[in-house]
């Protein structure tokens, strides 16, 4: 079961980076830090006839946890690719996975919505397209809710690739602490049902801050996303099933 996010884990990472979220800030035990770091490792073993396109493998492991509790997740050399962040040595990187019990295909039409991130991220206000239809390139200006260290937010997508089902963007402008920021969401459907989200990101350690107070503040914040992007996806998933079935029931009537 994933884990959900506090009030009071979101106070925490707000002050972290001084900001007021209309909540009294705290210092977060060590165990409530879930940094997931993304590694990349070829696979051992020759591909088959039947996963040619696989060839790596996605690994995050908690730091508190031992290396056997690392889950992996297997992908194309592709996919590990556009996960695979230049990080420089001011800068931060880390990466959030929420498993999402909903088609991926269900979840990938809220996630592609480059005009429309306030469908899921609560923290953004509005958001508006600057130029460009919605293919890579396109700039928009995100407008966020108060409390958070910015005000507006002028985002470039990246990467939209509907095949894999992998969207980046970056951040090209704006007031905010959170600079040089770009990230990668990607989504990985398994045969029980589930699709395995991975989103992850780096950006310049602002300073007066260290990299894991900047990682467990951004954290934060894409997890609040995901387990927001989680519920409305399920919720959307169970709305399909059942006009499924009625559909099926007025044919069967007809029939």
């Amino acid at each position: 079961m994933p884990m959900v996010t506090s009030d009071v884990e979101i106070s925490a990472a707000f002050s972290i980076l001084s900001v007021d979220p209309a909540m009294p800030a705290i210092n977060p035990p060590k165990s409530c830090v879930m940094l997931h770091r993304i590694h990349f490792h070829p696979t051992s073993s020759p591909p088959s006839a039947a996963t040619t396109a696989t060839s790596a493998v996605l690994r995050h492991t908690p730091p508190s946890a031992s290396p056997s509790a690392a889950v992996e997740l297997e992908v194309s050399d592709e996919v590990a690719g556009y996960h695979a962040h230049a990080v420089g040595g001011h800068q931060s990187c880390s990466a959030v996975v929420q498993e999402i019990c909903a088609p991926v295909d269900t979840i990938w039409s809220v996630v592609r919505r480059f005009d429309a991130p306030q469908v899921y991220k609560h923290f953004v206000r509005s958001c508006d397209v600057i130029s460009g239809d919605g293919d890579v390139g396109t700039l928009r200006r995100v407008r966020v809710v108060s409390g958070l260290p910015a005000a507006v937010s002028d985002e470039r997508l990246e990467i939209l690739d509907d095949r894999r089902h992998v969207i980046s963007f970056s951040v090209v402008g704006g007031d905010h602490r959170l600079s040089n920021y770009r990230s990668v969401t990607s989504l990985h459907p398994t045969d029980q049902g589930i699709t395995t989200v991975v989103e992850s990101y780096v950006v310049d350690t602002p300073a007066g801050n260290t990299k894991e107070e900047t990682c467990v503040f951004v954290d934060t914040i894409v997890r609040c996303n995901l387990q927001s992007l989680a519920q409305i996806a399920e919720n959307l998933a169970r709305r399909e099933r059942r006009e499924k079935i009625n559909d099926d029931n007025d044919d069967s009537t007809a029939s």
